[in-house]
């Protein structure tokens, strides 16, 4: 103590007397700033709060960082716009509570409004441009699933396009699966395959959806062994014994023996998604699936 107090001085024990200066106030509550930010960590693919997204993008996107995630991924993007705000507003207020811009969900791209949209995507802060279905007009949706009008040579002409386009802009395209991209198509073609075989991947990778890859009888594993360093990023949502969507950790779907292999897929980021939570509120959702990233050792 009499240490302390010769080094502390005059100077020192009135400081300590009357408290901390505002200066090192200031100091305190950086360190305790950079501290909660330093416990964040994973990312959310905002489709899963789409509807709070839709009345209240700000205030769900607090609630976001308030539950532990350090990045999102948009799936609003309408009329050269986020979720309502132009892009520069957009990646001001994620900057502005702690969150990144790190991808986001282009669905209606073509190969004429790509220009335009991946100028916006730049804007907006976000560094990956994920085409979520095949685009212009190929998807399709019915009582027998998800499919594809078109040939695979149509989608990976189209995939190409954009890709080279986004390279240039200093973005990179992923394409996010369902699960009939892993289901042999008439002739026997497996859609993943196809295009993994026939892009470069200086343009096209993958946004691998762990739950539709598992749900159409794949192993991520397998994929990441024949296609290594080809799957940039991953949906990690769980799978309930009934088949349907779960939060992460609640379900059956082997995260623990997937994450051991990142490396090898050359994942580069990771995002819950939920497409539908069913009576369970979204908001909480994203809270117990935060929960099980790290019982799987998600960081």
């Amino acid at each position: 103590m009499k240490t302390l107090l010769s080094n502390l001085g005059i100077a020192g024990l009135l400081a300590l007397s009357l408290g901390c200066s505002p200066q090192s106030n200031e100091q305190t509550e950086s360190n305790e700033e950079t501290s909660m930010e330093s416990t964040n960590f994973g990312g959310l693919a905002l489709y899963t709060l789409r509807d709070a997204m839709g009345t209240d993008p700000k205030g769900t996107l607090q609630k976001v960082a308030d539950a532990g995630y350090a990045y999102v991924e948009a799936a609003g993007y309408a009329d050269g716009k986020f979720y309502g705000m132009e892009p520069a507003e957009f990646k001001s207020y994620l900057e502005s509570i702690g969150l990144d811009a790190r991808s986001t969900h282009m669905g209606g791209v073509t190969l004429e409004n790509a220009d335009e949209q991946i100028a916006a995507t730049k804007a907006a802060g976000f560094e990956y441009f994920v085409i979520p279905v095949p685009p212009m007009g190929m998807f399709s949706f019915g009582p027998d699933g998800m499919g594809m009008k078109g040939t695979p040579e149509e989608l990976v002409s189209i995939l190409t396009q954009i890709g080279e386009k986004c390279s240039a802009a200093g973005l990179e395209l992923l394409y996010h699966n369902h699960d009939f991209e892993f289901k042999p198509m008439e002739d026997g073609t497996i859609l993943t395959d196809y295009i993994l075989e026939n892009t470069d991947p200086a343009h096209v990778n993958y946004q691998m959806d762990l739950f539709w890859v598992t749900k159409a009888g794949a192993d991520p594993v397998a994929y990441f062994e024949k296609y290594p360093g080809r799957f940039k990023a991953w949906h990690v949502k769980d799978m309930s014994e009934a088949g349907e969507f779960a939060p992460v950790g609640t379900g059956t779907i082997d995260f623990a023996r997937i994450l051991a292999e990142k490396d090898q897929s050359g994942m580069e980021y990771y995002l819950v998604e939920q497409d539908n939570t069913f009576d369970l509120d979204p908001l909480e959702a994203i809270k117990i699936s935060h929960e099980g990233l790290k019982k799987f050792g998600f960081n």
